[in-house]
């Protein structure tokens, strides 16, 4: 097992391609004019996508150094709804604790910086991983893979150090129950769209670079491959308020207790003015 995790910049995986429009290959080959040439050659593929190949999935096994009275042997235990932590506990290095939660009845893998694995076998529907992470940018990456058609669900929960109270940082559906499909995911982009940065009002880490690329699709309906990639960005302080606090987000309600010290380090992102918030 790794000694910590690691924060490192993010990057696109070599080799994974996202699906593009006719449109969008035929302003990149010259215009309108490419549009018919183009349009013969993705004939084969499907109206207006064209079939890419992603690589290999991670190792079967999870990698990580695992946080909290719920882990052992590369193992967590999912807390329960009671009031508080749910047993989970929390840091006392400066990090913060997060629950990542992975559901479907297939095998799933979430990726952090590169280096933290994080596998959900088949053998259990829902599996819960709690980690520790510095603040600053954290690149998470989930992938799904099936030859009959991916099913993956992901929440990402910030535990507040203080509140002892667990925020709703990020989720993702596609399938889950079910096989995913196209027509899931176009309604995922059209809930993101224009919403640049997605977080709980009341926690410490605001969600940016939402992506996703999806592979090969036998049917023409349901992708056999999903990589989503996004970027925790997380603040330095604590949260103060507990999840659900009607008061977070308001105008002069900030995030930060007015008499806590502004140290943020240079690579932290920094909170927006009260009522800015997107």
């Amino acid at each position: 097992m790794r000694n910590e995790v690691v924060p490192q910049a993010g990057r696109v995986r070599p080799g994974a391609v996202r699906w593009v429009t006719v449109g969008r290959v035929a302003a990149w080959l010259g215009g309108p004019a490419a549009v018919c040439a183009v349009a013969a050659a993705l004939a084969c593929a499907g109206p207006g996508r064209t079939q890419v190949a992603i690589g290999p999935p991670p190792p079967r096994e999870t990698h990580a150094v695992l946080a909290g009275a719920l882990c052992q042997d590369n193992h967590c235990t999912c807390r329960g709804n009671e009031p508080g932590d749910g047993g989970v506990g929390v840091p006392d290095t400066g990090r913060k604790r997060y629950e990542i939660r992975m559901t479907s009845p297939q095998e799933l893998w979430m990726t952090v910086n590169r280096s933290t694995v994080l596998y959900k076998s088949p053998e259990r529907v829902e599996d819960c991983f709690y980690v520790d992470l510095p603040s600053g940018a954290q690149e998470l990456e989930l992938r799904a893979s099936n030859p009959d058609g991916v099913s993956a669900a992901l929440q990402i929960h910030e535990l507040g150090t203080k509140t002892r109270s667990w925020y709703d940082t990020f989720a993702f559906r596609c399938g889950v129950p079910g096989v995913c499909a196209f027509d899931e995911l176009e309604a995922q982009k059209a809930e993101y769209a224009g919403k640049h940065n997605l977080f709980d009002r009341c926690g410490t880490t605001k969600v940016k670079g939402l992506s996703w690329d999806h592979g090969k699709a036998p049917d023409q309906l349901h992708p056999s491959e999903l990589v989503v990639r996004l970027t925790l960005d997380i603040y330095k302080f604590a949260a103060w308020k507990r999840h659900g606090d009607d008061t977070c987000g308001m105008p002069g309600q900030g995030r930060r207790p007015a008499n806590e010290p502004v140290n943020e380090p240079v690579n932290e992102p920094v909170p927006p003015p009260p009522g800015e918030e997107p």
